[in-house]
C-alpha cells in the first residue's frame, strides 16, 4: 500500500484520476491512521466513518479537482448530524440541524469530511490547551504545544492524518499554528469566506481558512470556499479571483516589504535567522527586499485584547441555560441558573475574556477603552495602506519562536497573548495572510508570514508556492507520526 498519508492533496487528485486508489480506499486510509495516532495527539474529536465512507461513495459523482478526496472541519463550524462543540463543555452534546456555508461549498466540491478537529475553548487560546477535549500535542515534540486555537486542524494535517483541514483565524489562529507544526495556513481576507454557521468569538475578527501542505493545495480548497452569502452581511461581495492562476508565475520585480519593528526585540535568534534565510531566497527568485515601518505593532496585541473580548462577551451572552447550550441542574432561581451555567459551562480562559469585555463595554469605560481600541485600530490600518504604496507583500516571522512546551505559558496570560503579536495586526486591518514553513529552529518548525493588500490571495499563494517550488521546508516530516497505519 503506498504512504498516502506523505501525500499533497494534488499527489492524491493525480492518484485518484489514474485509478492507483479510490475515494472509498483512501477514506478508510484515512480514518484507520486517525485511529492510529489520535491517542497520542488528541487533534481529532469526533469521527464519523459511516458518514466518510458514505460520501465518498456518492463523491463519484462529483466533478472538480477536490471530489473525493478527504478533509477535516475545526469544530468552531456546524456540520450537518455531526457533532459541534466549540471546543467546549456548553456545547459538548450538540448536533447541528445545517452546515455551515463552507462546508456546505466543500461537500459540493466533493470532498469527504472524515471528522471534527480539536480547538482552544471557543476559539480563544493561542496554544490549544483550553479545549473542554484536552490539549493538542504537537506531532514533532509531543509535549510541546501545536499553537491555537486551530491545533488540532494543525496537528492533523503535519501529523498525515489529512491532507488538508478548515481552520478560523481571529488573531493568528491559522497561521501561528501552521508555523508551529511546519505547514501551509492561509487566513484569506475579512469577508473573503462566509461566516454563516462559524460559531462567533469576535465578529468584527473571525475569518474562515485553510491547512495544508503546500500552497497550491491551500489554493484548490480556499478557491472553492470563497465568495459572497447572502445568509452573512459581513461576506465580501467582491469577485473570486483564479487563484491558481499566479502559482506558476515568477517573482521578478514583485516588492517585498521588511517591517523593521517585526526583527528587533523578543524574536528568537534561530527563529530570525530562518526567516531572514527565507528572505535571501525571495531576492534569489528576482524580489526586491525594501525595509519599511509599521509602527503601531506594540499596540495591536492590547487593542486586541479590548476588542475582541468586547465582541465575545457580546457573543457568548446567549449561552445562559435558556436559549442555547448547557443546563446546569436543578436551579434554585434565574440567577442561580445564570450564575451556575455559565461557571459550570464555560473553561477559565473564557470567563476571563468575558469578564474583560463586559469591563470595556461598561458605562463609563466604554469610551476610555473600546472606542479608543477601534480608533488606534483605525490608524494601524492606514499604516498597512502607506506600507503598500510602496510594496506588494510584506513579510515577517509568524511567530516569535518554535513551539513551547505544554503548560509553560499557562500561569501567564500576558506572556500566552504575545504569541500573536506578529499575526493580529493583520486581522485588525482585515487583511489576508499566509504562513509557510521557512526551517527548523531548536529541531521545531517555524514560519515566514505574508501579509497583503485586501484580495490579494492570489498573489501571496503565488509567493509561497515559489518559494515552495524552490526550497524543500514544507517537504518535511514529523517522523514519529509517517508510518503507515496497519
Amino acid at each position: 500500500m503506498s504512504a498516502w498519508h506523505e501525500c499533497s492533496l494534488a499527489q492524491l487528485r493525480q492518484a485518484l484520476d489514474e485509478r492507483r486508489v479510490d475515494s472509498v480506499e483512501l477514506t478508510q486510509y484515512f480514518l484507520d491512521h486517525i485511529r492510529a495516532h489520535n491517542g497520542t495527539l488528541n487533534a481529532v474529536i469526533a469521527q464519523d466513518d459511516e458518514r466518510a465512507l458514505r460520501q465518498a461513495q456518492a463523491s463519484t459523482q462529483a466533478q472538480g479537482p477536490l471530489a473525493g478526496l478527504p478533509i477535516l472541519h475545526k469544530d468552531i463550524f456546524c456540520t450537518q448530524g455531526l457533532r459541534t462543540s466549540c471546543g467546549s463543555k456548553m456545547l459538548a452534546d450538540w448536533v447541528p440541524p445545517y452546515d455551515a456555508t463552507i462546508v456546505e461549498q466543500l461537500n459540493q466540491a466533493g470532498m469527504v469530511t472524515l471528522g471534527k478537529a480539536n480547538m482552544d475553548e471557543f476559539a480563544m487560546g493561542s496554544s490549544n490547551e483550553t479545549s473542554y477535549f484536552g490539549p493538542v500535542r504537537n506531532p514533532w515534540n509531543t509535549d510541546c504545544v501545536p499553537g491555537g486555537s486551530s491545533g488540532g486542524s494543525a496537528a492533523a494535517v503535519a501529523a498525515g492524518l489529512v491532507p488538508v483541514a478548515t481552520g478560523s483565524d481571529t488573531g493568528g489562529s491559522i497561521r501561528q499554528p501552521a508555523a508551529l507544526t511546519g505547514i501551509t495556513g492561509i487566513k484569506p481576507t475579512y469577508g473573503r469566506c462566509s461566516r454563516y454557521g462559524m460559531i462567533a468569538f469576535a465578529s468584527s475578527l473571525d475569518q474562515a481558512g485553510v491547512f495544508a501542505r503546500t500552497a497550491q493545495d491551500c489554493a484548490w480548497v480556499l478557491q472553492a470556499m470563497s465568495g459572497v452569502d447572502r445568509r452573512d452581511s459581513t461576506s465580501a461581495d467582491h469577485p473570486v479571483d483564479d487563484l491558481c492562476a499566479l502559482l506558476d508565475q515568477p517573482l521578478k520585480g514583485l516588492r517585498v516589504g521588511k517591517p523593521v519593528e517585526f526583527f528587533g526585540e523578543g524574536l528568537d535568534a534561530e527563529t530570525g535567522a530562518r526567516v531572514e534565510e527565507g528572505l535571501v531566497a525571495l531576492q534569489k527568485l528576482g524580489a526586491e527586499i525594501v525595509d519599511i515601518h509599521l509602527p503601531r505593532l506594540d499596540l495591536c496585541v492590547p487593542v486586541y485584547y479590548v476588542i475582541a473580548p468586547a465582541e465575545a462577551a457580546s457573543n457568548l451572552s446567549r449561552y445562559d441555560g435558556v436559549r442555547f447550550g448547557l443546563r446546569c441542574d436543578n436551579p434554585k432561581d434565574l440567577d442561580d441558573l445564570y450564575t451556575r451555567t455559565r461557571s459550570e459551562g464555560f473553561g477559565r480562559e473564557v470567563q476571563r475574556r468575558i469578564t474583560i469585555g463586559t469591563y470595556v463595554l461598561s458605562h463609563g469605560y466604554y469610551d476610555a477603552y473600546y472606542v479608543k481600541a477601534q480608533q488606534v485600530r483605525r490608524l494601524v490600518s492606514e499604516d498597512f495602506s502607506r506600507a503598500f504604496e510602496s510594496v506588494d507583500v510584506i513579510a515577517s516571522p509568524t511567530t516569535q519562536g518554535p513551539a513551547f512546551e505544554i503548560g509553560a505559558k499557562s500561569a501567564d496570560p500576558v506572556a500566552m497573548y504575545l504569541n500573536d503579536i506578529y499575526t493580529i495586526a493583520a486581522n485588525l486591518a482585515g487583511l489576508p495572510g499566509i504562513s509557510i514553513p521557512a526551517g527548523l529552529a531548536s529541531g521545531l518548525p517555524v514560519g515566514l508570514q505574508l501579509v497583503g493588500p485586501p484580495f490579494t490571495e492570489a498573489r501571496l499563494l503565488q509567493v509561497a508556492h515559489q518559494l515552495q517550488t524552490h526550497t524543500d521546508h514544507h517537504l518535511q516530516r514529523p517522523t514519529a507520526f509517517m508510518e503507515a497505519a496497519q
